[in-house]
């Protein structure tokens, strides 16, 4: 069984945050659909091209990456390393969801 290192919670933490957060940009990117980004003015809250989207969810999706398959050894049928992964991506989504939707008429 590989062992979990207290840095490997924290980087799949992190994974799942990332992981959750390129999918709305790079969708809305490959859509060809402006949507809200860091690179917009003002930050977060105008809209960025759809390509400027593309870019920004593949870097996550990188990042994603990195932080899930190249820190310690993921194994998804290990419920102690999917624990901290599912915790980021949930706290993103929710996060995500919060601030979308004050744009695209969700509820708060």
């Amino acid at each position: 069984m590989p062992t979990m290192r207290w840095y490997h919670a924290l980087a799949y933490f992190f994974g799942g945050a990332f992981l959750v957060n390129a999918f709305p940009h790079f969708l809305a990117g490959i859509m060809g659909s402006p949507f809200q980004s860091p690179f917009a003015s003002p930050p977060g809250e105008g809209l960025s091209s759809s390509t400027i989207n593309v870019l920004w969810g593949a870097f996550n999706f990188v990042i994603a990456y990195l932080l899930l398959l190249r820190v310690g050894k993921l194994d998804v049928r290990q419920t102690k390393m999917v624990l901290p992964l599912a915790a980021g991506a949930l706290l993103m989504a929710i996060s995500l969801a919060r601030a979308f939707g004050r744009f695209h008429g969700g509820l708060m």
